[in-house]
């Protein structure tokens, strides 16, 4: 299976990538998600380490039952060859109401067919009061005309 675009990367391809995987992430199907992961790929999330697209559904099922109104923003901080780091931003609440905005890096490896065979991912929290969210547009992919981090100014 192939997933365009293929590395090696430029700002444009790299960009298309970083889109691509927000548009899925915000799309919140965590079998859909997985397919852009290579069966084997490692991941390190916050504390978390695992393996293999069944565990990787298995974190995004219990990630997005306890983060909810989930809406978030990927932005291209550099590339080079088949690796993009990213940096991002999302919101959600959880089951009390109480709405966070998490800030975090990701640094993402991908094999030759475009499947991403390695993610590690660092994550700080902040709680902000509803009125102070930003990401407000109805739930799934952000529509094209919303600014994104750097606009945002975050």
């Amino acid at each position: 299976m192939s997933r365009p675009p293929l590395p090696p990367f430029d700002a444009d391809t790299a960009a298309r990538k970083a889109r691509m995987a927000e548009d899925a992430w915000n799309g919140r199907d965590p079998a859909r998600v997985a397919l852009a992961y290579t069966e084997d790929s490692r991941w390190r999330n916050r504390s978390e380490l695992f393996q293999g697209r069944e565990a990787i559904v298995a974190f995004l099922t219990r990630k997005w039952a306890e983060e909810l109104d989930y809406r978030l923003i990927k932005e291209v901080w550099a590339f080079t060859g088949a690796r993009i780091a990213v940096r991002f931003v999302y919101e959600c609440h959880d089951a009390t109401g109480s709405w966070k905005r998490c800030y975090g890096n990701e640094q993402w490896e991908f094999d030759e067919h475009g499947l991403m065979r390695r993610r590690e991912a660092s994550i700080n929290d902040v709680p902000i009061a509803e009125s102070d969210r930003l990401f407000r547009w109805p739930l799934g992919r952000r529509p094209d005309d919303h600014p994104g981090l750097t606009e945002l100014g975050l």
